[in-house]
């Protein structure tokens, strides 16, 4: 066993996110709650500086502008000249045809250590139809299991990167290798940011491990695990999703590698 969440709490990693405004705040403490160090820095005459120095970073397309999109542009060419791991959230993708022609020409022109999306997200990123309820994934994208690993194994070996692909049954691949995770609780819906706290926490295992396919596999389940006990402890304190929220930081924050091991539910398809 790979005791991640040790690794991580020894190194203290600097995670740079270039995240929406929306989250960055949980974003931030989740990434505290972990053991790692967040920066939110995406003025690009600094934005560059931040990302020689960190051990992550998060590119969240959740409110994209001019100004972030430079930003992300001079920090991705940081991080891949220095080897850095690199996290797309491709937020809305699908949405409309500018937040989709920016998200495939930083595919085209960068290296992403790992996607993370949802099911609506992933399919336009790979080229398919699709049409996504804001940032919220279409019902209508909802497949089947193998339709999902299908579908992450084409853009992992488009793009060399780990997919990960959230939802109901999370998916994570890496070329032929596929795996799903069991993990996680249908409140984890009703909050936002559960998604771009994820791919933080996604740069924060990857940061600390040379396995990025297994590290991505761990932080989901992490996310998961910490989905069920925060929503055990909300119904018990008959809270709804502002406690949840909340809750779910907390049980960030006490998990340890024993738990994460004892809770998992996963499994190679």
């Amino acid at each position: 066993m790979e005791n991640f969440i040790n690794k991580i709490k020894a190194k203290n990693p600097l995670i740079h996110c270039i995240t929406n405004y929306v989250t960055a705040n949980d974003v931030a403490n989740a990434l505290l709650a972990i053991g790692a160090s967040p920066i939110m820095a995406d003025e690009p005459e600094e934005a560059y500086m931040m990302s020689a120095i960190s051990s992550g970073l998060v590119v969240n397309l959740g409110t994209l502008n001019k100004h972030s999109i430079e930003a992300m542009k001079s920090s991705l060419v940081t991080a891949n000249l220095g080897g850095i791991v690199t996290v797309l959230d491709p937020v809305g993708v699908g949405a409309n045809k500018f937040r989709t022609n920016i998200a495939n020409e930083l595919l085209k022109n960068y290296k992403f250590s790992v996607i993370r999306g949802n099911i609506s997200e992933i399919k336009a990123l790979d080229g398919l139809v699709s049409q996504t309820k804001g940032v919220d994934a279409n019902e209508k994208d909802e497949e089947c299991e193998q339709s999902k690993v299908d579908l992450a194994k084409s853009l992992s070996q488009k793009t060399n990167a780990v997919v990960v692909i959230s939802g109901k049954i999370d998916v994570i691949c890496y070329k032929n290798r596929a795996f799903i995770c069991e993990n996680g609780d249908a409140m984890m819906k009703d909050i936002t940011g559960s998604g771009c706290m994820l791919s933080a926490l996604i740069a924060a295992f990857c940061s600390v491990s040379k396995d990025l396919f297994k590290a991505s596999l761990k932080a989901v389940v992490l996310s998961g695990v910490a989905g069920e006990l925060a929503r055990k402890k909300t119904d018990a304190q008959n809270g709804a999703n502002a406690s949840f929220r909340n809750n779910f930081i907390d049980e960030i924050y006490k998990m340890d590698d024993e738990k994460l091991e004892k809770f998992a539910r996963f499994s190679e398809i």
